[in-house]
This record gives C-alpha cells, structure tokens and sequence, in this order.
C-alpha cells in the first residue's frame, strides 16, 4: 500500500494551515511579537543595568541567606566567572530569556494548575496533552514558531514557554490535591469560604509543591533557551551555536561552563527555597 498521497495530503493541509494563519493573522503575531520582545528587553535591561560585581554579591548574598556561607561565597565567585570569560552581556541575555519564559510560563501554567488539582476530569484531559508536550523533542516547537513570528527572541520565548509550562501545571495540581482531608474537613466545620478554604488551607500546603514546579520549569526553560540559540535569540545559546559553525572549541566551552554555572546556582536557589516553603508549612 502507497501511503506517500496521504503524507503529501498531511503535508499539504500543514502547510496551507500555517500559510493562512500567517495571512490572517499577521496582526496578532505582530503584537504578540512585540509584547515578547518588549518584556524581554526590559529584563534585560534590568539585569544590565548593575555591574557584574553587583549582581555577583546578590547572588551571593541570596545564597547565603537560603542555603549557607559556604555556598554563598561560591555562588558569588561562579557569577564573576562569567564576566572573567568575557561572557558577561550573553549570559545576562541567557537570565533574561530564561526568566522571562520562566515568569510567562508559571502565569500560564500556575492557574491552570489550580484548576487540575480542583477538577480531576479537567486533570484528566491535560494528562495526555503534558505527556505529549514532554515526549516530542523541544526543537519541534521552534519550527511553527518561526513561520508565525520569524527568527528573534520571539520565537524562543514562545517555544520556551511550551516546554517550561508542563511540571509547573502537574506539580501545582499535585499540590492542591494533596491537602490533608482533615484540614479541609476542619475548614468546612469552621465555616470558611471556598476563597478562604483555597487561601488559608490549600494553597499552603500546596506551596512546596508549586515552588517544585518553578525549579522543574526553570531547568526546562534552560535546556531549551540553548536549542532556541538556532533562531537568532540571542544569549550563550547563539554564543555556542556559533562557535560550533565556525568550529571554535574554546568558546563553546566558555559558553558551556557559563551555562552551567547559571543553571546550578539557580537551581540551588529554587531548591533550597522549596525546602524553605516546606519547611514553613511545618
């Protein structure tokens, strides 16, 4: 049996789809386009804004706060490293892209979340589609995105954004469903209010749970921020992406060191913060 006529079919119907969404709809990519690019740009500008030697103490000072002297000290020599690499300006585009989908992505994900974890067939249907969303390799996201909104930190900030979005709605939703049915009981017997039970008793206890999620959503947004470096966003992503062009190995170990020290100490951060919710609901 020939199956080539119905993959030229599908391929058609693709195409065609994507070539009138475009047409039609070029206002609304145009606007979104620049509502990306303009979020992104004023992160950026904010990261850029203190010297290198600044941020290196926040980050240290964080890190001693959350976690302890020893870390702090190392986090705030791990920042400078950056900027004694002479990869300060990219790896500040690298926080502000991964913050930005971080930041869009929980103010998707988050509420979504919330309504999984109170309506479990709603939970049910999503199952399927973050099964999908998290098995289908990251750099798929990158191609309609790219015909929709060309090549720009647009295009990475949407792809992104899919990618991040999935363990912040699963662990949310985990978390509102994993109030004790003793709270919830006593709540009703003290007559709160649905928005009181949801504030005062359930998301309390789902905090640490959520705070899960951030930490998952960042490391996502990490691993595809570096994919998304194919598409001119900017960052150590295009930093590597151009040095394994051109075959430059020293850079693209300069931009894989800075990635990895930004990924850890974020990710030491949002963990220790979680222990610290957690640790609270106690």
């Amino acid at each position: 049996m020939d199956t080539s006529v119905i993959t030229d079919t599908f391929d058609t119907w693709t195409d065609d789809a994507l070539s009138w969404i475009s047409d039609n709809g070029e206002w609304l990519f145009e606007f979104l386009r620049s509502v990306l690019e303009g979020t992104y740009a004023g992160i950026l500008w904010l990261l850029q804004l203190p010297p290198f030697y600044v941020v290196a103490i926040i980050v240290a000072l964080l890190s001693w706060r959350l976690i302890n002297l020893t870390s702090g000290i190392l986090a705030g020599i791990a920042i400078m490293v950056c900027a004694i690499m002479g990869l300060w300006t990219e790896t500040m585009s690298t926080l502000a892209l991964v913050a930005t989908a971080t930041i869009l992505a929980l103010a998707v994900g988050i509420p979504i979340g919330i309504v999984a974890g109170f309506v479990k067939s709603f939970d049910r249907f999503l199952e399927p589609m973050l099964d999908l969303i998290q098995t289908l390799p990251p750099y798929i996201y990158l191609l309609p995105a790219i015909a929709l909104l060309g090549y720009g930190p647009a295009t990475a900030l949407v792809a992104t954004v899919i990618v991040a979005m999935p363990p912040a709605i699963r662990l949310t939703s985990l978390g509102i469903r994993m109030t004790p049915r003793e709270f919830i009981e006593l709540g009703q017997a003290s007559g709160l209010t649905p928005w009181q039970m949801f504030t005062k008793i359930r998301l309390p206890f789902a905090i640490p749970s959520v705070m899960a999620g951030i930490n998952q959503s960042l490391m996502m947004a990490f691993g595809m921020v570096v994919i998304a470096g194919i598409v001119g966003s900017g960052g150590l992503g295009e930093t590597i992406y151009g040095a394994v062009r051109t075959l430059d190995i020293a850079t693209s170990i300069n931009a894989a060191i800075a990635i990895v020290i930004l990924t850890m100490v974020l990710d030491r951060l949002t963990q220790s913060a979680a222990r610290h919710a957690k640790a609270g609901v106690r």
